[in-house]
Order: C-alpha cells, then structure tokens, then sequence
C-alpha cells in the first residue's frame, strides 16, 4: 500500500482532516480500541506485525482472527510498518504483548522523539524480568516525561465493544491535562471515559483483576458454585487492596473502574482470556497446554510471579494469588484451591483490608455489595439469553 493512502484528507464537504492517531497492535483489544477511536472522529492507522492483518483491516475493513463478525469504520487504515503508522500521529496507543513491550519501544522511540504527542497504555500487565507497570517501562525506554503517558483501564471486553454495547473506562495520567486530552479523544455514544490521577493505582487494578479472574476460572473448570465464586471475588478486592496501597496507590481506585469494575467484568465473562485459562486449569490441563490452547495472550498468567514478589517485598499477603501460582506450578490440584479459606492459624479474623480504615470501611462495604449484585444479575441476563 502506498504511505499516501494512510494519510487523513478533507472530505468532500471541505470539512478540515480528522486527527490522525497510531495504534500499535492490531489483536482483539487494540483493534477495538482503534475502533473506539475512529468512532469518535479521529483517522486511526493500526500497526499490524503481520503484513497479511494489516492488508485485510487496511482493504477488507475487517479483523477476522480477532475480532470475526465485526465490520470497523472507513476511516481505520493499516500498515505493517511502524514508521508510517507514527508519522504525524497526535497520541499514540499501545496494545502489545506486556512481555514484549521494551523490545517494541526500542524502535517505537526515535519515531517519535521530536514530537510531544501522548503515549497511552492500553495493557494490563506487569513486566516479568522487573516487576515494573507498563508506564514505567514506557517511560524508560522512550526517555519521555511521565506527565506525558496516560494508561486506560476499565471493564472492557474487547468484543463486548467492538459489538457498541455501552461500557466506561478511566483515563489516568500524573497529568490532569493529559488524561482529559485522551479522554476527550477515546469516547463515543457507546464509550465513556473519566479520568483520574493515580496511574499506580489504575495499572495495578487492571493487573490484580486478572488474577483473581484465572483463580475463578479455576473454580469454574472443577465446577464449583457461586458461594466459592462469590467468596473469592470478595476477598480478591480486598487483596487487590492492600496490594496496590502497600505500593503507593489510593484505596478508592480499586473501588473503581480500574478496580472493581474490571474485576466483575473479568470473572464472570467467558469472553475473558483469564478466566478462560483458569477454566482449562481447573478441567486438568497443564499450563503449557493451556497457553497453546489459547489464540491470544493472558496477561494474568505472565503477571502471576511478579506480583507475588512485589507483594512479598511490601509485606502483603496474596493467599488467592499464591494458590494460583500453585496450581500453575503443578504443586496443587485445582480440586484444592481454597484461597478464601487459608488464614495463618485458626483464630477469627477481621473482614476488612488491610488498610481499610485509610479508604473507609463502608464504602468497601457498598463497593462488595454492588460487585455481588451486578455479578448475580449478569449471570441471570446471561442465562436468559
């Protein structure tokens, strides 16, 4: 394809050109997103690895692989070359693989070294070797100031959107500016975005839900009920909790949609790539065979040991995320996971986080209330459709 035929123009109306935006991953969720953005008037150009998935977004308007029914907007086009998918982009979003994202930086970063356009994180992980957030990994390698990357979490369900079924997610960045300016930019009828300052806090909400999500797969594949269910998605929160505070988070993110929206969204959907690794895990299959069953990346499972050592270093305890950490090491039958239930000894404790008197004991409260209701009544939607 020719580098023109990337490039945004007057319609024929004379109406001024869209503004051009560079999406970095054409898999389920960056397509999506890119479709978010094309929604909302801009000209998005996806960057595909593949020359074969670039051609087919770029001509056939179509993700077949990834996203397959779903037709996206005329005005996405895509290329498998990195440098024509960041020329003259205003924002920049990235949706790779957490693992492989220094390695995609390194030649991301003298692309856009002269300009000042936002970097914004669309992944959920935290980098193995590390232990570090995908916006600290952004910031080191592309050597750019902190104010100027934004992270967006949420309950998202890549095709629960690409559908237009209505949902929010929240814009964070330690600059209030640069969070509305994506904001304002990644919203449409059917996509709501708010904005907040705690980017700790939003990265390691989309972190933690995804491990408790591979936690209620595994109970789902022994076939357990919804007391287990409902037990581990409680005392999940609270874990993700004292977690993200312990590392310098505010309680009220994880009460959020960072937090708990994307937690009730993760474990109760079947479209969700944790929860659908936890269910083979708990039908007895090994965790190499798991990740060849599995046609895209869980980030929870990659996101399992580093967490548990940033967790260790900040003294928390993770007894939901140790026993998924066992189960995937082999050393416990999935029949055995009982995270709800391990207490250091037999005396009675206290159901509040950790740090539940910094964030307000009743609001966590309501916030469980609230997860269990929408959780029972999405499985009723669910069952009646």
């Amino acid at each position: 394809m020719r580098r023109g035929d990337l490039t945004p123009r007057n319609d024929r109306r004379g109406e001024p050109a869209r503004p051009r935006i560079a999406v970095i991953g054409a898999g389920s969720w960056g397509t999506t997103f890119g479709k978010v953005l094309a929604d909302g008037g801009a000209h998005v150009v996806m960057w595909a690895r593949r020359a074969e998935l670039a051609q087919e977004i770029h001509e056939g308007h179509r993700n077949s692989e990834y996203l397959p029914g779903i037709n996206l907007p005329r005005t996405m086009s895509a290329t498998s070359h990195l440098s024509e998918a960041l020329e003259g982009a205003s924002q920049v979003y990235l949706a790779i693989s957490s693992q492989a994202l220094r390695q995609n930086l390194k030649a991301v970063r003298p692309l856009i070294a002269g300009t000042d356009a936002p970097v914004v994180s669309l992944m959920k992980g935290v980098e193995k070797r590390s232990g570090l957030r995908m916006s600290q990994v952004i910031e080191q390698e592309l050597h750019c100031d902190p104010s100027r990357i934004a992270v967006a979490s949420g309950p998202n369900l890549a095709l629960e959107i690409a559908r237009e079924q209505p949902t929010a997610a929240v814009i964070s960045s330690t600059s209030r500016d640069t969070a509305e300016a994506v904001a304002l930019r990644a919203r449409n009828s059917y996509f709501r975005t708010f904005v907040n300052t705690d980017v700790i806090g939003t990265e390691f909400g989309g972190v933690l839900k995804n491990l408790i999500a591979v936690a209620i797969g595994i109970v789902d594949g022994v076939g357990y009920g919804e007391n287990t269910k409902a037990s581990i998605i409680t005392r999940g929160l609270v874990e993700m909790t004292d977690f993200a505070v312990a590392r310098g988070a505010q309680p009220e993110t994880l009460q959020g949609l960072a937090g708990l929206g994307d937690l009730i969204a993760t474990c109760q959907s079947p479209l969700s790539r944790n929860n659908t690794a936890g269910r083979l895990l708990g039908q007895g299959y090994s965790f190499q065979d798991v990740v060849k069953q599995m046609n895209q990346t869980a980030e929870g499972l990659a996101s399992v040991a580093p967490v548990l050592q940033l967790a260790r270093d900040s003294g928390v305890l993770m007894p939901i995320v140790e026993q998924v950490k066992m189960v995937l090491d082999g050393t416990m039958n999935p029949r055995d996971i009982a995270p709800h239930l391990t207490t250091d000894d037999d005396k009675p404790t206290g159901e509040r986080t950790q740090n539940g008197q910094s964030g307000g004991g009743g609001a966590l409260r309501r916030s469980l209330q609230r997860a269990l209701d929408q959780l029972r009544n999405g499985r009723g939607r669910t069952a009646g459709n």
